[in-house]
């Protein structure tokens, strides 16, 4: 009778030693790798430290701290390659995983909705119509809109509807910032070839915010040509008359440039949405980019500078930003041009 074969030994497992970036860089290094220091990366790990939390014992399992380092070092590069090249040890297929879990708990409404409100109160629209006005003597803004298209991998379900007007497949994301460069709200959910007046259309910020009389009368947003007038929606004349409506509208395109700006901060701060964002499906995108319009209200909050590209990066100008067709005028809403008219005689018929 043959012996038995000898039993195989199982090779012990060899993990690769971790960077203990806290403790090991400086507030300037942190910044520039994770877009936020010690102190704010304890903050946010604070917020989300349970559900990061792994209940077993062993050894090697990434702390709440470093799984929030892992998603930092994504958002601010887009090139989850670099979070297992920085010596923070975990492996390629670990990193997808901890960005997942660590998105999932960081876009969750209860953590959105404490960093990133739209003013309603007298004193909120108050205190950003003096903000606003300071500007370019424009009253009664509390924010200004914009749409702004972030490039996606083409999915696999209704691939055509991503397709946006300069053919390529994205996101059509809405926002409003306030004058401090805060996002007040945004819409991270419509396919590229939804047209921007269509998703304010059917946010909960016309339905619910504006029409339903939640924000005081006398409060509008700025947007661009491409949105409808309304009582509560300042556009530019597309043809200006010398006098209030030449009037109007060069103060309007000073005011509303904080958003333009606003978005050209956001994505020089988070990387990840300057280039084609290589996940699926497209909810797992709209969470990046929630999630990276909490983070940039925090880092606001928390007076954390933008740093300049690395090396690994290339900085970019803006070019995601789709300017949407012109309505003709006879679908334009009557009652919208009708009350900008009277705007513009009331506030804008001396040259400010």
């Amino acid at each position: 009778m043959a012996a038995p074969a000898p039993l195989r030994q199982r090779k012990p497992r060899r993990f690769r030693e971790r960077k203990d970036v806290l403790h090991d860089l400086d507030d300037g290094e942190l910044i520039k790798r994770y877009r936020l220091d010690r102190a704010g990366i304890i903050f946010v790990t604070d917020l989300v430290r349970g559900p990061l939390t792994n209940p077993t014992g062993r050894n090697q399992v990434l702390t709440p701290e470093m799984k929030i380092i892992v998603l930092l070092r994504y958002l601010a590069t887009g090139k989850m390659q670099l979070c297992s090249m920085d010596d923070l040890g975990p492996s390629q297929q670990t990193v997808s995983r901890v960005i997942t879990e660590t998105l999932m708990a960081l876009s969750s409404n209860a953590i959105l909705t404490q960093f990133i409100t739209f003013p309603i109160t007298p004193h909120e629209t108050q205190r950003n119509i003096v903000d606003f006005q300071q500007i370019a003597g424009f009253p009664g803004v509390i924010g200004a809109i914009d749409g702004t298209h972030v490039r996606i991998s083409a999915p696999s379900e209704f691939e055509g509807e991503y397709v946006n007007r300069k053919g390529y497949h994205s996101i059509n994301v809405q926002v409003i910032f306030d004058a401090k460069y805060k996002i007040t709200d945004i819409v991270a959910k419509w396919p590229g070839s939804v047209h921007d007046a269509r998703i304010l259309n059917e946010s909960s910020l016309n339905r619910v915010v504006f029409c339903s009389g939640m924000v005081p009368d006398g409060c509008h947003l700025l947007g661009d040509s491409g949105y409808p007038s309304k009582k509560w929606l300042l556009t530019p004349y597309l043809r200006p008359q010398p006098g209030p409506q030449s009037n109007v509208n060069r103060a309007h395109k000073i005011t509303r440039s904080v958003v333009e700006r606003g978005i050209g901060q956001l994505k020089r701060r988070f990387h990840v949405l300057h280039g084609e964002i290589r996940v699926q499906p497209p909810s797992k995108v709209c969470q990046i980019i929630k999630v990276c319009a909490m983070l940039h209200n925090i880092c606001k909050d928390r007076n954390i500078y933008i740093p300049a590209a690395e090396d690994d990066e290339e900085e970019v100008d803006d070019p995601l930003h789709l300017q949407p067709p012109q309505p003709p005028a006879a679908q334009r809403p009557r009652e919208g041009l009708l009350y900008r008219d009277e705007f513009a005689d009331l506030h804008f018929r001396n040259d400010n």
